[in-house]
């Protein structure tokens, strides 16, 4: 358990600091997003790119991997908007309250946590996570978010446009450059590696830092009170029902004879362990959806993680011997 707090506490600590940071207005509300820009378009972009590039495509693109975790994250959106959908929380915001559940924070905190917890070879799975998520759970959640709206328009159709939305997301393309010079065996020439070295070793503490001024400032601009009801809910599916889907079905699949190794299967319960992912806040903004219910969410999710966490991890580095 030691070793596992000595990675978990500072990686929680710099969320906090971030946090405080914005609260105590030491750091002006007016550079959150510049913060924010910093690392989704230069430092995590890097460390991705770097990642994919020193792992085999076929640990980055396993069929079993992305099965299992797809049919996770299919049963934790339709059941998380069967569980919570009511007269008071209608289709759109029962979907962005189903994104909360599903989506981890494994962009900004996932990949270089689970790397230092476990090892590089933990990113490859990871990754992947990603991938799903950014590409097909969030477009899903989207679409289903404008059934009501829907004015002869196909499901097929608003997926396809969300998906489109989430290709302008420069998270996915980096990874894809990494596995392309994955296959390829090209190296960066030695001026332009330097520097995107310097900014991916510079991604984690800044993501880190940069979650909590971005949780911060989505609560500002939050109205009204939400009860503890409607969202609290959400943050423990997200960091107990989701692993324990994942750690469910990854076994079944093992039993059935999927090639799936024990311990990539707990880099997915992991992932899934992670608390709900920051941007979920601002999607639920622009698309007009209960913003209060989703970022309340978050912020639970994100303060509860430490210990559900880290209990998790203890087990499963327990099942790894």
């Amino acid at each position: 358990m030691q070793a596992i707090l000595s990675v978990t506490i500072p990686f929680f600590a710099l969320v906090l600091c971030g946090y405080l940071a914005a609260r105590t207005r030491f750091l002006p509300e007016s550079s959150i997003p510049g913060l924010n820009g910093f690392v989704l378009f230069f430092a995590l972009p890097c460390l991705l790119y770097r990642f994919g590039a020193s792992l085999p495509v076929r640990q980055l693109l396993d069929p079993v991997v992305i099965i299992v975790y797809l049919a996770t994250a299919l049963l934790m959106v339709f059941g998380t908007i069967a569980l919570t959908r009511s007269a008071r929380v209608q289709i759109k915001d029962a979907a962005f309250g189903a994104l909360t559940a599903a989506f981890p924070n494994t962009g900004f905190m996932g990949v270089p946590l689970l790397a230092a917890l476990l090892g590089p070879r933990a990113a490859g799975p990871v990754l992947t996570t990603v991938l799903v998520d950014l590409l097909l759970t969030s477009s899903l959640c989207i679409s289903l978010a404008h059934a009501q709206e829907r004015a002869g328009a196909s499901l097929a159709a608003d997926i396809l446009r969300a998906l489109q939305g989430a290709l302008r997301n420069p998270l996915p393309w980096s990874i894809a450059a990494g596995m392309a010079a994955s296959l390829t065996g090209f190296v960066l020439p030695g001026p332009l590696d330097t520097v995107v070295k310097m900014l991916a070793d510079a991604a984690t503490p800044v993501a880190l830092f940069t979650i909590g001024t971005v949780l911060w400032r989505a609560g500002q601009h939050v109205h009204g009170r939400t009860p503890a009801a409607l969202y609290l809910p959400l943050a423990l599916i997200k960091l107990l029902l989701h692993p324990l889907l994942v750690l469910g079905i990854g076994s079944a699949a093992i039993w059935f004879g999927a090639p799936l190794p024990q311990f990539t299967l707990w880099v997915l319960v992991l992932a899934a362990a992670l608390p709900s992912a920051s941007s979920v806040s601002l999607l639920a903004e622009r698309y007009g959806a209960d913003n209060g219910r989703v970022t309340r969410a978050i912020v639970a999710s994100t303060v509860l993680a430490f210990a559900s966490f880290t209990l998790i991890a203890w087990v499963a580095m327990a099942a790894l011997g």
